[in-house]
């Protein structure tokens, strides 16, 4: 493919990159715009623009081609995904277990530890049940209500959050990247975990100073509510049964029940007694509740779908097989293709959004690439994990940052520029192949 076609195959990405840019600047002169309107009429334009310039296809090919991506099975599963945790989440929030369930952190937790606590915890989550959605899911509201008492900044407490949850993502025996890193790489898990913790647990222990000392002036609240700790239960059902290995959806649903039916209870024996605080409601207000939170996922919904249709008609229009094939022509040393590793993932990533899906289509090209130059294959596979992380955790239209922005009522544009740890284990990856570490691996 010759480089004017790879690039006008690109071009949307680059308009979309450009266009967020421009919004980025323009919504922090202009405070009282809404960010997030400004990146759905980015990929709108982008969408547009991407169905525009595919030539030699009929207008109706384009457009099944852009539907195509748009309702992509992957896609509408984490669209389905989007929908039960709006609808959890408002209905914890209205029946008061957000409420409850920040009044037990503050009570058991010093204002002070709150940044490096929710770090610590995503982490361990993530760790444990190998998915970044599913921590995001149980822990961005809390956190988000935990900033709204202590005051503090919430788009930086989301991203901690966002941040932790790809420790688990990287790491984690049971992580989708990691099985398809190691399985394309032709080495076992373990090794892989070795080398991949050589290179990413300093970054996590320097990411954890830094928010012990953001998080150092965080004053305690005047006033901590009394802990219903009934109202803590959902939480914790979505903790156990996602870290027990339970379907993502079927945990948000069997949480979102759990809410329903305390929730009902307490509004209905509350006069006798029983949750005398509030934060009940009756079915419909349950009902209303689940409605509300769906819909204020719809955005995000349309954002995502733009997004799979834009990229499928990059992938359709060869961009993808560009990137790959001008990356790997210019390979001759073993730094190199390291490197090359790392950005032929990063690359794919942006175009796909999902770093699995990007691990998967360049793994067995890494591997050669490896094999060719002598690259050790755990290395390889941390390799391809990481940088692929670092991109996911980066990309304001990636699932986990529409998934944290609609739980928090914020932007993903608001939590971007706090996004610590996926850059520093992306410094991390670069450091560890230009200076060749570890070195047994290297």
């Amino acid at each position: 493919m010759s480089s004017k076609k790879g690039l006008l195959a690109l071009s949307p990405l680059i308009l979309l990159i450009a266009l967020i840019a421009l919004f980025t600047g323009y919504s922090a002169e202009e405070s009282h715009k809404d960010t997030n309107l400004s990146l759905t009429v980015a990929f709108m334009i982008s969408s547009i623009y991407a169905v525009a310039i595919s030539g030699g296809m009929p207008i109706k090919k384009r457009i099944d081609t852009y539907s195509r991506g748009a309702g992509a099975s992957n896609l509408m599963l984490m669209l389905w995904i989007y929908v039960l945790a709006g609808a959890f989440a408002a209905s914890a929030k209205a029946m008061g277990a957000v409420d409850a369930t920040v009044n037990f952190a503050l009570s058991v937790l010093p204002p002070t530890l709150i940044l490096p606590g929710l770090f610590l915890a995503a982490c361990f989550i993530s760790l444990s049940i190998g998915t970044s959605v599913g921590t995001i899911v149980a822990l961005v509201p809390i956190a988000a209500g935990l900033a709204h008492s202590v005051d503090a900044n919430i788009a930086l407490t989301v991203a901690t959050i966002v941040g932790g949850a790809y420790f688990g993502d990287n790491l984690s025996f049971i992580s989708d990247t990691t099985v398809v890193a190691t399985q394309t790489q032709g080495c076992r898990m373990s090794d892989k975990f070795k080398v991949n913790a050589l290179i990413v647990i300093p970054a996590a222990f320097l990411i954890l100073v830094i928010y012990a000392v953001l998080g150092s002036s965080t004053q305690a609240p005047a006033h901590i509510g009394e802990v219903e700790y009934i109202k803590i239960l959902p939480y914790l059902v979505v903790l156990i049964t996602a870290i027990a290995g339970m379907n993502v959806m079927a945990v948000l649903t069997l949480g979102t029940i759990l809410c329903g039916v305390i929730g009902i209870a307490g509004y209905t024996i509350g006069a006798e007694g029983f949750q005398q605080a509030g934060g009940g409601y009756d079915l419909f207000g349950w009902f209303s509740a689940m409605g509300n939170g769906v819909t204020g996922m719809g955005e995000l919904i349309i954002i995502a779908m733009m997004a799979g249709g834009m990229l499928e008609i990059i992938r359709e229009n060869g961009g993808i097989d560009f990137i790959i094939s001008k990356i790997t022509t210019h390979v001759t040393s073993k730094r190199g293709a390291e490197l090359s590793i790392g950005t032929l993932v990063s690359m794919v990533n942006i175009c796909t959004a999902n770093n699995t899906v990007a691990i998967l289509t360049v793994g067995n090209i890494a591997k050669k690439i490896g094999d060719k130059f002598g690259v050790d294959n755990r290395k390889a596979a941390s390799i391809l994990d990481t940088f692929s992380c670092t991109v996911q955790g980066l990309i304001p239209y990636g699932v986990q940052m529409l998934l944290a922005a609609g739980l928090s009522g914020l932007s993903p544009l608001d939590i971007l520029p706090y996004l610590y740890y996926p850059i520093a284990i992306g410094a991390a990856a670069l450091f560890a192949i230009f200076f060749r570490y570890p070195k047994k691996f290297s």
